[in-house]
């Protein structure tokens, strides 16, 4: 069984990964739709969304568990 801490752990990792990945599709992205984001916008934009991941990470970790 994964602990509280491990699940924590799991989740930070995955969203820090998923941060870096999220930005940097961004940057490659927005453009295509003609829209002009500046970096420290792409990385408030992707900071916002890691707070959400974070937390749907760790609340799903956590049921998933609970169901074993």
């Amino acid at each position: 069984m994964q602990s509280r801490r491990q699940s924590l752990i799991e989740a930070i990792t995955n969203v820090v990964v998923g941060y870096a990945l999220a930005v940097i599709t961004q940057i490659v992205v927005f453009p295509w739709f003609g829209l002009q984001v500046s970096l420290c916008d792409n990385l408030a934009i992707g900071a916002l969304f890691v707070m959400i991941s974070l937390l749907r990470s760790y609340a799903l970790r956590r049921l998933f568990e609970r169901w074993r």
